[in-house]
């Protein structure tokens, strides 16, 4: 079984919060983190990086883990 550090943790969590963002943007048109930091775009925006550059790792990490 392969063990999670720590950017793996951090990216499935990232990886969840983009996945509830596009079903209350789905379900409800509500977007959660220009909810949340719409006052700041620029933060709102390194959020959707994070989410991106997440979903990447995570897609590695599903290659690196059949390798073990």
């Amino acid at each position: 079984m392969y063990k999670l550090n720590m950017i793996d943790k951090l990216s499935f969590i990232f990886v969840l919060i983009g996945a509830l963002n596009w079903g209350l943007l789905g379900l409800l048109n509500f977007n959660l983190v220009s909810a949340i930091f719409g006052s700041v775009p620029l933060l709102a925006r390194i959020i959707y990086i994070l989410v991106g550059v997440s979903a990447v790792n995570i897609i590695i990490f599903i290659f690196r883990s059949k390798k073990d």
